[in-house]
């Protein structure tokens, strides 16, 4: 198996020529958001696994003289949980998920965003531009989105799975082979498309039915989880794993035998964005990260090399036509049309979290 690191200095290469668009953005334009008075030298980014590599934070560095530190986690929920308990004093950037930025906003844990300050905007697609979860991009900037399915070893399953249902068709021949992400918000509402209705369902018999029937499911799931499964999948020790599009078509780079399928009863519609804290300790560096960040040739890279799908058109306009046509990377509408974006459904969290917990303990 490729190392990540082998793969990374592969697409540097292949990705070296991509020039700086010309789309408003300025290089002094990261460097002033970087040279404020008083501006600390260190930015501390709270992020998914796998949402920087060495490349990119190298190239940040280089330009602006700030060294940036990372920390990974692993559901929105838990980054709340941190965030709420104190821990956005340390960080200076968050990623939370749409529908967490409206949550997070709502309980004013959010900077608003001076778009003075930032360059690029424009050329955001227009469905980024005045998104549902944040209008008018008052308090996030996307910068990834994708779609949750199906990871499936094509050589250990005789027929590929095409929905949800597919879990609980064949439980028997897949106990203790599949894994399922850990976060309730998306495993509920896969399962809630699956029977028929929202993934934001307020309904409680629906909520009900849906627990029922990943109560059992249960004894076939290893665990829930929404990066460990990749190494398992590549060694064929998993058979079958819920996860996101963009781990989905890195992990397949390492086993030819990995598939990925979007449910064609719909799914979730994700977009990862990147938000300030109110007690943000370097928002100066913050904004110098958003403006790099907002580089047409930076987002075309972070594609090409981390294979999220980027909401910038004059990114994807700079990426080779094979990543273009990558309908597992950029679904056709008929596709996006089934697919539902997690909106905040306020104190009804509760229900969810409730059933959740009984899931995942007993």
């Amino acid at each position: 198996m490729s190392t990540r690191r082998q793969f990374l200095n592969t697409t540097a290469s292949a990705l070296s020529g991509l020039a700086l668009s010309s789309c408003g953005w300025t290089l002094a334009q990261v460097r002033q958001s970087a040279a404020q008075p008083g501006t600390s030298n260190k930015l501390y980014i709270y992020t998914w696994s796998n949402y920087t590599d060495e490349d990119l934070l190298k190239s940040f560095s280089e330009q602006t003289g700030i060294e940036v530190i990372t920390n990974v986690f692993d559901s929105n929920e838990s980054m709340l949980a941190k965030i709420r308990a104190g821990g956005g004093s340390e960080y200076s950037i968050i990623s939370p998920s749409d529908y967490m930025v409206r949550q997070m906003s709502e309980i004013g844990l959010l900077s608003e965003l001076d778009h003075n300050r930032l360059s690029g905007l424009n050329q955001l697609l227009p469905r980024f531009q005045n998104p549902v979860y944040d209008p008018g991009n008052r308090y996030s900037i996307p910068i990834s989105w994708g779609t949750t399915g199906l990871i499936y070893n094509a050589q250990k399953l005789k027929e590929p799975p095409t929905d949800w249902n597919y879990l609980w068709d064949n439980q028997k021949q897949l106990t203790q082979r599949i894994t399922l992400i850990n976060d309730v918000r998306e495993v509920m509402g896969a399962t809630l498309r699956m029977l028929g209705y929202s993934y934001n369902s307020t309904q409680p018999a629906q909520l009900e039915q849906a627990y029922e029937k990943l109560a059992a499911l249960k004894p076939a799931i290893a665990t829930f989880t929404s990066d460990a499964w990749r190494d398992q999948m590549v060694a064929g020790d998993l058979w079958l794993a819920m996860g996101y599009s963009a781990d989905a078509i890195k992990t397949a780079q390492d086993n030819p035998n990995l598939k990925y399928v979007i449910p064609r009863s719909g799914t979730s519609l994700w977009t990862d964005t990147m938000v300030i804290p109110k007690s943000a300790p370097n928002p100066e560096a913050a904004y110098a990260w958003l403006n790099f960040i907002l580089q047409p040739s930076i987002m075309a890279q972070v594609c090409y090399r981390l294979k999220f799908a980027t909401p910038n058109r004059a990114a994807i306009a700079q990426l080779p036509a094979d990543i273009r046509n990558n309908t597992n990377l950029f679904p056709p509408e008929s596709l996006l049309t089934k697919c539902e974006q997690i909106a905040p459904i306020g104190q009804f969290s509760e229900v969810y979290d409730r059933y959740w917990t009984q899931l995942t303990s007993s």
